[in-house]
């Protein structure tokens, strides 16, 4: 499974919304959950962050659901949010040591 999010904060949630992401970066690298590829991007306007989300498999579950830093961050997104998320599944054209083929 490969998905891309995108979404826009309120200016005012922006920098909240940064510290709650950067929570699900380090819980991550604490636990390892393994099969997962995961990054986030802040834009230049500051508002807009963009999540790319890579798993091994197809499996329907996703390893971020039983992470407690990733539920706090998806918690209060909705309210955070002037744009609100938006997913796709992609198909990978061409990736240069960036993304596995």
């Amino acid at each position: 499974m490969r998905s891309v999010i995108r979404y826009r904060t309120k200016p005012e949630c922006a920098e909240e919304n940064q510290r709650l992401v950067e929570k699900v970066y380090a819980e991550l690298g604490s636990r390892d959950p393994g099969g997962i590829r995961y990054a986030t991007l802040r834009l230049e306007d500051g508002v807009t962050f963009l999540h790319i989300f890579m798993t091994d498999s197809d499996a329907a579950r996703n390893p971020l659901s039983s992470s407690p830093a990733f539920a706090e961050f998806q918690k209060d997104l909705p309210q955070r949010c002037d744009e609100q998320p938006a997913a796709q599944s992609t198909t990978i054209v061409g990736s240069y040591r960036l993304l596995p083929i």
